[in-house]
């Protein structure tokens, strides 16, 4: 019965999509009709497999077209992303809205990256998405959710960073290397604090990881592992810069912050092994989160220290300094020992 009702699910989800393809061709504007084919194509609602490389290089190809089109193609992929509840489309949207990050011509990445308060409309908020038309879309929309949480905090970084980590640009360490002195500290913080919170998002994986013998399911987890490595070099990058500099912070509040950081990454380890199956242990980034956890901690004690120092020696000779006014029994000049405010105990 079972299976019979997923081979009837099957041939409806099919004539859906052939019915979409129709209506789409309909159109009046030939060139907006064909857009939104390529589309349907490529986020039509076959969980069998992840869309083609030629449907995925048709929505590509749009944005090398007049400029116009990349916003409408956008536009198009976030009514179709929000518009359904069927989570096999949804994730198809994700897929293709991520490879758009990836190879995707200027005009599109420019579009995407667009803020809502310009025009934009590049939220994924799915955080509520849930397909309840059996066991497998129940599953696949905690895939959703977490897939659309992850690229929008990748899409956060973009903004903040001002460029895509895994765009084909070629990267330049020693540019990267001074670029990372000029920031200050509050800056270097912020950005990594941006970062830290996309290694969360991907660790937040969804329960059910059988569901990555799904050819699309399993695509997308590698894609992602890539952007985390990406991330990972980013995070590693700030971590050096701020190594060199520790010596000199004197600011306890950045060390805080610091801290808190580098325990909210070594929280996420776990998930992470997990999730990419011991593909990305990446052992010296974890040693460099560690040495520098270790030396963030020995900094701000060495502050405190000498805080307490300061304030012990301080409070002592406020203490002398009262007994001897208030004393009438000792000469001038003399003072009453104060035994019970050693500096041992007021520290």
């Amino acid at each position: 019965m079972a299976h019979q009702k997923k081979r009837l699910k099957t041939l409806a989800n099919i004539l859906k999509d052939k019915a979409s393809v129709i209506y789409a061709s309909l159109s009046v504007k030939r060139h907006v009709s064909s857009l939104h084919i390529k589309i349907l194509r490529a986020t039509s609602h076959s969980l069998s497999s992840p869309p083609s490389e030629s449907q995925i290089a048709a929505v590509l190809s749009i944005g090398n077209t007049s400029y116009s089109l990349p916003r409408v193609t956008i536009n198009s992929l976030m009514d179709r992303l929000h518009g359904t509840k069927n989570a096999t489309v949804a994730i198809k949207c994700l897929f293709t809205l991520h490879h758009i990050t990836i190879k995707g011509p200027f005009t599109l990445k420019d579009q995407l990256s667009c803020y809502p308060s310009y025009g934009g409309r590049n939220f994924l908020n799915l955080s509520a998405f849930r397909d309840d038309s059996d066991f497998e879309s129940v599953q696949l929309s905690s895939w959703v959710r977490w897939y659309s949480a992850v690229l929008e905090q990748f899409l956060t970084i973009s903004r903040i960073l001002g460029y895509y980590l895994n765009s084909n640009s070629i990267k330049n360490d020693s540019n990267d290397s001074v670029m990372m002195m000029k920031l200050s500290n509050a800056d270097l913080l912020y950005k990594l604090e941006a970062l830290i919170v996309f290694v969360e998002k991907v660790s937040d994986v969804p329960e059910s990881l059988d569901l990555q013998r799904n050819e699309l399911v399993y695509e997308i987890v590698r894609m992602v592992g890539e952007d985390y490595r990406n991330v990972q070099g980013e995070i590693l990058m700030r971590l050096e810069e701020l190594g060199k500099r520790i010596e000199r912070v004197e600011d306890v509040g950045e060390l805080n912050e610091l801290l808190s950081y580098l325990r909210r990454l070594e929280e996420s380890r776990e998930k992470l092994v997990v999730l990419f199956v011991n593909r990305r242990k990446n052992d010296g980034f974890w040693e460099m989160v560690r040495e520098m956890k270790m030396r963030g901690l020995e900094k701000k004690r060495e502050i405190e220290g000498r805080w307490l120092t300061v304030v012990s020696r301080n409070t002592l000779a406020a203490a002398a300094e009262l007994t001897r006014c208030t004393n009438p029994f000792l000469e001038p000049g003399e003072y009453f020992p104060v035994p019970h405010l050693s500096f041992a105990t007021v520290r």
